[in-house]
């Protein structure tokens, strides 16, 4: 059966994204077509010269709204950005890398605004509804990218990742995230949550979609995976604060992939991990990316706080009552906690935990603040673990009622390995 040209496959993209019925209203804050349908066009053109410029050429691609693209402002979801803040002069290091790849830029997606909740709500923009329950939040940052994904309007969506803002979103609407180890991805020309944390991943479909936009991204050649024998390897289960206070349908799909891994040869061990203790003393000093946040937004609070998401203000401010000695401590426990958890892990394949420890809220649940404050904490308390230590993880789709994500994690580095085992679990859990 013969492919369908990338044309044809960015008019259907188009098409979802302007379906009335559809989320692409709240999913896509801008829509590139005319430069999309060039860019597919020219992709048609290197494949019927067999002039292929890799595994993303004629992939239909978009990019959170925090990515700076040439000619026009970077708005992170906020209303005060898309008012005050000056075209950017050229665009994001991985906007380039993903042109240069041949990738069709169709849109830039929703966001929490600064990215910093886990949730996806945006008072400004709109809520993009989760692709398996419209009444339902797709999860945060990168609010828009999975809906993207679900609802046909891209293929691969890119995401920014500083407490689980990719992997949150997979595991809430049914699909693949992957944060890379942070190093490997430039962060250049996004804008900024926490400097210290902030890495930059992808959402797909699948496991191999994912490792094809990680290896452009990270200026790398892509290589085909590779699935690993499942039989022997060593996973740990995070015994203690990632498990704890899981909902029903979380513990039961975790519990049933355990099982299936158990079948598949698979030496699983548990794990009590001290480390997470310790970084609960840290982060009970304020933690690091509110501290950050606050650096980077004390004038648009000081200004225009009453413009800003009062979710999003109420971190912020939180942010700015830290004490300068205070996250210099925090900076220099982190170091030290970041090694410990190298050499903890280093007997270990992977480890492994739920993504989030509930399924997606309701929109309207979360409209009270409390009990946004609450369901917040929740879905970032896994995800976050894995950016305070600097390791690298993926969350692939579990079968249950409503989306829950499975979250393979390794060391800082061992980026490619992770992702050969995803594809190994994947095929397994017909995720």
């Amino acid at each position: 059966m013969k492919q369908a040209s990338c044309r044809d496959r960015l008019e259907q993209a188009l098409a979802c994204i302007a379906d009335p019925k559809g989320e692409g209203a709240r999913a896509c804050l801008t829509v590139y077509a005319d430069k999309a349908r060039a860019a597919a066009d020219a992709a048609d053109a290197r494949v019927a010269r067999s002039a292929s410029l890799g595994p993303l050429d004629g992939a239909i691609v978009s990019v959170k709204d925090l990515f700076d693209v040439a000619g026009e402002p970077t708005r992170a979801g906020s209303k005060i950005l898309a008012e005050e803040a000056k075209p950017a002069a050229a665009d994001a290091a991985i906007v380039s890398r993903l042109r240069a790849a041949g990738a069709v830029i169709v849109a830039k997606t929703n966001m929490t605004e600064f990215a910093f909740s886990g949730i996806g709500a945006n008072p400004h923009f709109g809520t993009p509804g989760n692709p398996r329950d419209r009444t339902r939040v797709p999860g945060g940052s990168s609010a828009g990218a999975p809906v993207a994904v679900a609802g046909g309007m891209c293929e691969i969506a890119v995401g920014s990742d500083t407490g689980g803002s990719v992997r949150i979103p997979a595991a809430l609407c049914g699909l693949v995230g992957f944060k890379p180890s942070r190093q490997r991805v430039p962060t250049d020309g996004a804008f900024p949550l926490s400097t210290t944390l902030d890495s930059i991943g992808p959402i797909g479909r699948s496991v191999a979609d994912c490792a094809k936009a990680d290896a452009i991204m990270a200026g790398e050649d892509y290589l085909p995976l590779e699935p690993l024998t499942l039989a022997g390897l060593r996973f740990g289960i995070a015994e203690g604060l990632p498990l704890d206070r899981l909902d029903d349908t979380v513990s039961a799909a975790f519990n049933a992939s355990l099982a299936r891994l158990d079948g598949a040869g698979v030496r699983i061990s548990r794990e009590t991990l001290a480390l997470f203790d310790d970084m609960a003393a840290v982060n009970a000093k304020g933690g690091i990316p509110p501290y950050e946040a606050c650096a980077i937004h004390r004038d648009r609070i000081n200004r225009r706080a009453a413009d800003i998401d009062p979710n999003v203000r109420l971190r912020i401010e939180r942010g700015c009552a830290i004490a300068e000695p205070d996250y210099a401590e925090m900076l220099r426990e982190r170091g030290r906690l970041v090694r410990a958890m190298d050499a903890r892990l280093a007997a270990l394949d992977v480890l492994v935990m739920p993504t989030t420890a509930i399924v997606a809220p309701t929109i309207a649940e979360v409209a009270d603040t409390q009990v946004f404050a609450t369901r917040n904490a929740a879905v970032l308390r896994n995800p976050s673990i894995i950016n305070f230590f600097d390791l690298c993880a993926i969350s692939l789709p579990l079968p249950a009622p409503l989306p829950v994500g499975l979250m393979l994690v390794a060391r800082n580095g061992h980026d490619h390995r992770l992702l050969r085992i995803a594809a190994a679990i994947s095929q397994l859990l017909g995720a």
